[in-house]
């Protein structure tokens, strides 16, 4: 018998194709979700075009004319309108408390959580905090206003044992702003603590057995060893929802908007939500598509601008 070389003995295995059919399966597993971000994101971009024109539903997106003012006259008409300041602030004030609360505070409930050992206690805890997440918003609302009612309300009725007057607090200006991020933080704390709990379960033990040979307390280990260990992922988030400083929630802030409290919640939104579809006029359509234009590019240049500043801190970044 012919003695075989060393190599034909060690033979190198055959690279795989990237049409090979394991390949094959994972594209065609990916192509209904590219085709839903294509169809529902990419696709409708191309209709932002009419808010640079006077669109005119009769003559449809293409053949709708051209504005003036270089096709800018609708994002001119919105920056000198009497609203934009008013409507600017309002989104800013919500948008800036809501992005400090919602950052911070699930920080804090995670870190502390953690330190719970009884596991019944904490599975306990959680199911508590995450159950109000599933609750949908109209339902939300429809609980501040049985609640907070001036006559018969829970919340109403606790609050005057301790001075305050039965007025309805759905209608008081200088609570809505309190009352949003309030509800806000109750319905979604534990959800959005989920990332922070899975990144501090996975904090090595060692390190906690160091800081205790140092004498470092349960205090102490919180914020010399798991608060440096979520904190890139904390600076991330943040980046993430800076992105988004302008979207305050459109259902919520709707559905929340009474006669009394008009002149701190109307916002962006909902004011491009009534002009645009309560108006019934199809040059409205165009003035409603460059106020949304007009958010999406300040909200994207704010992201970027947060995004460099991280990195140049922190060295944490998106990019």
């Amino acid at each position: 018998m012919k003695e075989l070389s060393n190599q034909e003995l060690i033979r190198k295995p055959k690279a795989r194709s990237l049409w090979s059919k394991w390949h094959i399966t994972l594209i065609l597993m990916c192509i209904p979700a590219l085709s839903f971000v294509i169809l529902f994101h990419y696709v409708p971009m191309a209709g932002l075009t009419i808010a640079f024109k006077d669109y005119r539903t009769a003559l449809g997106i293409w053949n709708s004319p051209w504005t003036t003012m270089g096709g800018f006259k609708w994002f001119v008409t919105f920056v000198k309108s009497p609203v934009f300041w008013p409507l600017l602030r309002n989104t800013l004030v919500i948008s800036v408390v809501a992005l400090v609360v919602n950052t911070v505070v699930p920080i804090i409930y995670a870190l502390f959580l953690n330190e719970v050992k009884n596991k019944v206690l904490k599975k306990a805890i959680q199911l508590i905090m995450y159950a109000p997440y599933f609750v949908s918003t109209m339902v939300v609302v429809g609980m501040l206003f049985v609640f907070l009612r001036h006559d018969t309300g829970i919340l109403t009725q606790f609050f005057m044992l301790f001075g305050f007057s039965a007025d309805s607090l759905m209608e008081s200006p200088d609570a809505f702003v309190a009352i949003y991020i309030i509800s806000g933080l109750w319905q979604g704390l534990g959800w959005w603590s989920i990332i922070y709990m899975g990144s501090l379960a996975n904090v090595d033990p060692n390190l906690h057995d160091a800081a205790k040979i140092d004498g470092a307390g349960r205090i102490r280990r919180i914020f010399t060893v798991n608060f440096p260990s979520i904190l890139p992922l904390a600076i991330i988030m943040f980046i993430m929802a800076i992105g988004s400083i302008l979207n305050v929630g459109f259902e919520k802030v709707y559905l929340m908007n009474t006669p009394g409290n008009a002149e701190v919640s109307n916002i962006i939104s909902t004011y491009t939500y009534s002009i645009t579809l309560e108006s019934g006029t199809s040059s409205m359509f165009s003035y409603g598509t460059a106020i949304g234009l007009f958010n999406s590019v300040i909200n994207i240049i704010i992201l970027v601008s947060a995004n460099f500043i991280s990195k140049k801190v922190s060295e944490n970044s998106l990019w």
